[in-house]
């Protein structure tokens, strides 16, 4: 597929979400913004759209967006921490703190 022919992700910036809709589907990106940093929180993927790039779409809109503002990308995100370690090329020129919050990476499913 031409990518200038697929759905655009859009930054819902009022509900802190960069979106991707097609066919009825919906797929986000939650973030959060603080203190200069964007926080990844949720990467949410519904099956219908599963195993065609859609997640690391909305991961790329992000960095796009921290490189843009000059902000520093807190991956909470199991989801988004997988890509972006898979991905550092996508991710060179972007801050990226690692650290995750006590207790955050067990409960959420992190692997690292």
């Amino acid at each position: 597929m031409d990518p200038d022919s697929q759905p655009r992700v859009v930054d819902l910036a009022e509900e802190s979400r960069f979106v991707l809709r097609e066919g009825g589907a919906e797929a986000e990106l939650v973030y959060a913004l603080e203190d200069g940093r964007l926080v990844l929180v949720h990467t949410g993927v519904p099956d219908e759209m599963a195993g065609r790039g859609v997640g690391g779409r909305l991961v790329k809109v992000a960095l796009d967006r921290a490189a843009r503002e000059g902000l520093r990308v807190v991956p909470l995100c199991p989801f988004a921490r997988r890509w972006l370690r898979n991905h550092p090329d996508m991710a060179a020129g972007v801050d990226i703190d690692w650290r995750l919050p006590p207790g955050w990476g067990r409960h959420a499913g992190d692997e690292s």
